[in-house]
């Protein structure tokens, strides 16, 4: 435990870089030692069980997984909504799975509706994914890039069928929509 240092310790000790020694005989240096590499935090899904009910917004940069009911709106970098969850809200996401029922507009890079689901909502998204057997009702728009969206209008102007008239409404995310107005003028 406590000993005297023998010439090799003694050799170990000359060799370590000099700082200041405890009265254990523990060099210690006032040099700040080094960080080390933050590493990701890895962390678990945020649940709602099927015996909650929650009114109010949800918002977190997290993943969540609904098992219950929820009204209100829910903002989270991914969501989960399992086959006996109820949210009735708008979905905003990275991406989200539903296998429940969803009354409400869904906004999200990644949709998937598995054949369990019910969504009665228009979706907004970059990839979307519907199963067989799967109910949706409402209506779907891909997100486009900006210099996408112009093409389509200049080709609407010079359309054979006369005065046809294309206005281009954007919804508040990157996506577009195109209508247009069929009257020849």
């Amino acid at each position: 435990m406590f000993s005297k240092p023998t010439n090799n310790n003694r050799a170990a000790q000359s060799a370590q870089p000099s700082g200041r020694r405890s009265d254990t005989g523990v060099t210690m240096n006032n040099a700040p030692t080094p960080a080390k590499p933050a590493t990701p935090v890895i962390r678990a899904a945020s649940l709602l069980g099927a015996d909650l009910v929650f009114e109010g917004s949800i918002h977190g940069d997290g993943s969540l997984q609904v098992d219950g009911a929820i009204k209100g709106d829910i903002h989270v970098a991914q969501l989960v909504v399992g086959e006996q969850a109820h949210v009735e809200g708008t979905i905003r996401c990275g991406a989200v799975e539903v296998r429940g029922r969803v009354i409400g507009n869904i906004e999200a890079q990644t949709v998937k509706l598995h054949e369990t689901a019910f969504v009665e909502g228009d979706i907004t998204h970059g990839q979307l994914s519907i199963d067989v057997g799967a109910y949706f009702q409402g209506r779907c728009q891909q997100f486009r890039q900006a210099q996408n969206a112009q093409a389509p209008q200049a080709a609407a102007s010079s359309s054979p069928f006369g005065q046809t008239q294309a206005t281009m409404a954007a919804p508040e995310s990157e996506g577009h929509v195109i209508e247009f107005d069929g009257h020849r003028g």
